[in-house]
């Protein structure tokens, strides 16, 4: 599904990442573990198209991502979760959770969203509150409802469990969980994998942007 081959990347003429090379497979779900400033969010905001590397190779089975503009991940079934979050706070929740299929045109939007609010029942309770209005861990619940709504193939979780409450970081790994049976890939970044490591096919340690499988 994701393959990333010798992908280096430079900010500000620090070297973050060294010949990254990375492979998760149809239907994995895969982890990037490191310490914080290790790369991890540089990593996947590289194979989001939202920085630029400075070499190497980024593909989603045979599309070539690095020839393609950041927006078109959403068309090719890319969901991201970024650690911030990102929402626009005067929007609704659930306007926050449609924003992708607003910008792809998806003409089953209505579908996507019921079967994300059956995932997530409590998304669709305060679906019509402001996301300002709603705890941190509340809005990563939101963040990840609008990664599914275009992430068919592939999502990327950048530190889902970060600062979210210890009941609210088990409803997350629950959720996170129930996508193996839609045949979701997954690539989730963690500092560990106390969280994750009974969701985890397959382990990448990061440190100083280097990558090594475990």
């Amino acid at each position: 599904m994701l393959t990333v081959t010798d992908l280096s990347l430079s900010i500000a003429r620090a070297n973050i990442l060294h010949d990254v090379d990375l492979h998760v497979p149809v239907g994995a779900f895969a982890g990037l573990i490191g310490r914080n400033g290790a790369g991890k969010t540089t990593l996947m905001r590289s194979v989001m198209g939202l920085i630029k590397p400075d070499k190497g190779s980024i593909a989603l089975n045979e599309c070539d991502l690095s020839s393609q503009p950041a927006h078109m991940r959403a068309h090719l079934g890319v969901g991201y979760m970024p650690e911030d979050r990102r929402l626009v706070a005067e929007f609704t929740v659930e306007e926050n959770v449609l924003l992708p299929s607003w910008a792809t045109q998806a003409i089953d939007s209505a579908e996507r969203l019921s079967w994300i609010y059956g995932l997530m029942p409590e998304v669709a309770k305060f679906a019509t509150r402001r996301a300002l209005q709603l705890s941190g861990g509340q809005q990563k619940l939101v963040a990840l409802a609008r990664a599914l709504m275009c992430g068919r193939r592939l999502l990327l979780l950048d530190e889902p469990f970060e600062g979210v409450a210890p009941a609210l970081s088990r409803r997350l790994a629950v959720v996170i969980s129930q996508l193996r049976s839609e045949g979701l890939t997954v690539l989730l970044s963690e500092s560990d994998h106390v969280h994750s490591a009974d969701l985890l096919d397959r382990l990448f340690v990061i440190e100083r942007g280097v990558v090594a499988k475990r």
